[in-house]
């Protein structure tokens, strides 16, 4: 069986230290290039940077249709009355001829009716496991009850409450509460606690819901359930799925000709909080939406992130979840592609879980709050020296092209990540500063200014996103608040190069000097009463 596991510290010889050292160095020379560049040669220089900043301008574009195609997409999905489509499906007819319906949903029910391969959605067991570790209660019921008020049976839903012993006994007692308080709406329901300090784990989320998986896994045994037909969903605790998100998973998996090779993704909206936090962070929060959306048009490029769901079975032939990780959600894409040999992919589901925007106790509080998670989140580029080891230096069958593919843009993404603002800012003004008397040199940067121009009409994409997923304004802020969500867009450079890219370097810079993030960092969740008030709950250990 192919080993899939991150080599810990002590084994990690000079190859993988040395793959672990390529992102940041990659990333700190294109940031000198346009510096060593303008001194060697400013036409090379002035060439390098308009080159650069037209190929970033050209896939602006790109993306900004995609987003307007992406929401469309999105709300087209979220209208389908897919429990009444679920139905169907098991039946194996439309019960009714005159109500609107896609036109691949006959298609799906011949094909489902014809291969007995299919699951049928009557045999669906979901599986909503919660990850928390010192949440409020004010911020961890609304998701059970949002999963609640789901289109779906709750009869044919387990409940896993997966806590950490190390959150204390008040994180304990509220786990076991809630879990009796809502026990009943459930097919079953558990609080799960996972012991702290177990040998070959570090402090993080991928320990915590392994440890319930595997505790899940005695209980459908004993129960004589096949894990084929059980789908699981990890939420954080301040996840919210959409009220269609249950029906829509169902469907889509009963479809799969092969679901436990395929993870679903849905797309993830960090729009709960939205009007409470600081403008900066609603700034990120959108940027984060809006890169969602886009992504769930390019399966090629689809990684789990954050909420996601993937069957029984094939969590238990990876071993659920990595231990060794903060990263443990997008890893898992890695871990589950390895282990099967290539045979693996990530499809969207085009119907949201409702996310948090990072807030905090004070603004000082939640600034450090959002550069911590997202230094966590570009943590990931840990997964190139996996990938290139797992991948080229030890034997598998993955087909050597796709592994190209997919390599090359980690790789790049996560490059492009931590210095794509920063040259695209900066790099223009370069060239003129070392050779002011040169001509390209001092044109530079006007036609920088004009490129950078015409990329701001892309805002306009940002901005529909924006208020087209604004959720309704809570009573307690008046009608200004709505003039600030336009007026906050002129933080958007300081807030893709301060909390993105200096994020995204400051976790490749450790990765380079081995400096590792070995603790997950939990963010700060606070939340905000219609009276105005900021309950939250210290992260500290």
């Amino acid at each position: 069986m192919t080993d899939i596991e991150i080599p810990y510290k002590e084994d990690r010889g000079w190859k993988y230290r040395s793959l672990e050292i390529l992102p940041g160095a990659l990333s700190w020379s294109m940031l000198l290039l346009p510096l060593v560049l303008s001194l060697i040669n400013v036409t090379f220089a002035s060439i390098f940077i308009l080159a650069y900043l037209l190929v970033f301008f050209a896939r602006s574009i790109g993306v900004n249709l995609r987003a307007f195609q992406g929401y469309n997409m999105m709300q087209k999905h979220r209208k389908f009355p897919w429990a009444d489509m679920l139905d169907e499906l098991d039946r194996g007819e439309v019960s009714d001829p005159e109500a609107k319906r896609p036109k691949w949903h006959a298609e799906n029910i011949a094909r489902h009716t014809s291969d007995a391969s299919l699951i049928r959605p009557s045999d669906v067991v979901h599986v909503i496991m919660i990850a928390t570790y010192n949440e409020s209660r004010e911020v961890l019921e609304p998701t059970i009850q949002s999963v609640v008020a789901s289109d779906y049976d709750m009869k044919k839903v387990i409940l896993v409450l997966a806590y950490e012993e190390r959150g204390g006994e008040l994180v304990s007692r509220q786990a076991q509460e809630l879990v009796a308080q809502y026990r009943d709406t459930f097919k079953f329901a558990w609080a799960v606690k996972h012991p702290k300090d177990l040998p070959g784990e570090i402090r993080g989320k991928g320990g915590n819901i392994t440890y319930a998986g595997k505790i899940l896994q005695e209980h459908l045994e004993e129960e004589g359930v096949n894990p084929e037909y059980v789908i699981v969903t990890t939420l954080d605790a301040d996840n919210r799925p959409d009220p269609k998100y249950l029906s829509a998973l169902s469907y889509v998996y009963c479809m799969l000709p092969d679901p436990t090779h395929v993870s679903i993704q849905p797309i993830s909206m960090y729009t709960n909080n939205i009007w409470d936090a600081p403008a900066p962070m609603r700034v990120i929060a959108t940027g984060n939406t809006f890169f969602n959306i886009v992504l769930s048009l390019r399966p090629h490029m689809l990684r789990n992130f954050s909420a996601h769901a993937q069957s029984m079975a094939s969590l238990i032939q990876t071993n659920f979840w990595s231990v060794r990780t903060i990263v443990e959600d997008g890893h898992q894409f890695w871990r589950s592609y390895f282990r099967f040999e290539g045979n693996y992919r990530v499809i969207p589901l085009y119907v949201p879980i409702y996310q948090d925007a990072v807030l905090a106790e004070g603004y000082l509080k939640t600034f450090k709050a959002q550069f911590i998670q997202l230094r966590r989140w570009t943590y990931g580029a840990s997964d190139i020296a996996y990938v290139i080891t797992h991948g080229f230096l030890m034997p598998n069958k993955v087909p050597r092209f796709d592994l190209i593919s997919k390599t090359w843009r980690l790789i790049e993404g996560h490059v492009t990540w931590a210095v794509g603002p920063i040259i695209s800012l900066t790099a223009g003004f370069i060239p003129a500063l070392i050779h002011s008397d040169s001509y390209a040199a001092n044109e530079l940067p006007i036609i920088v200014s004009n490129i950078q121009t015409v990329a701001l009409i892309g805002l306009s994409a940002s901005l529909f996103i924006c208020f087209k997923t604004l959720p309704p304004k809570p009573a307690r802020y008046r009608h200004h608040r709505s003039l600030f969500m336009v007026l906050q867009w002129v933080y958007l450079p300081v807030t893709t190069i301060v909390f993105n890219s200096f994020a995204a370097l400051n976790s490749q810079t450790r990765l380079m000097f081995g400096r590792y993030l070995d603790k997950f960092d939990v963010t700060e969740k606070a939340v905000k009463t219609e009276a105005g008030e900021t309950i939250s709950r210290d992260t500290k250990e």
